[in-house]
């Protein structure tokens, strides 16, 4: 896609973002943060759906509320690490709570990363290049870091 003069769009990404999200606020809001910055979003509204999403789509990250309703982001991350299709995608927990127990059980469940919500949309890109660069798939300038929760 090329630009034109006065397009203030980015050039279209390679790269795929799966948004698991109970809240349809919520995720179409990041969705459309997420595409304004050349991003191809796709959204699951529950952990079953993103479990097949993470599938069938092959995101290179994936955003994962965790209170989400039958199936809670834990268990549907827990569901997609334990698959050989979708281990290797990095999946960044989404919580309104910061607790230290809540970040802990992200960790155990497979989680790359945590970030709360309300979204800081500057520090979660960082979270998601520093994922797509520990997976080779964008050379973000992030130097030695990696796509791990710092403790």
């Amino acid at each position: 896609m090329s630009i034109t003069a006065g397009d203030s769009r980015p050039p279209a990404r390679a790269e795929k973002i799966l948004i698991v999200e109970d809240c349809f606020a919520n995720r179409d809001m990041l969705t459309r943060r997420l595409q304004r910055r050349g991003f191809t979003v796709r959204g699951a509204v529950d952990g079953a759906t993103g479990v097949a999403l993470s599938v069938s789509e092959q995101p290179d990250v994936i955003l994962m509320d965790v209170a989400l309703g039958e199936m809670d982001g834990w268990q549907a991350t827990e569901l997609i690490k334990s698959d050989a299709r979708t281990a290797g995608i990095p999946v960044i927990a989404l919580t309104a709570h910061a607790l230290a127990s809540d970040r802990e059980k992200s960790i155990q469940a497979g989680c790359a990363d945590f970030d709360t919500k309300p979204v800081d949309l500057a520090r979660l890109l960082d979270k998601i290049e520093r994922c797509l660069a520990k997976r080779g798939l964008h050379k973000a300038h992030i130097g030695e870091a990696d796509c791990h929760v710092q403790r």
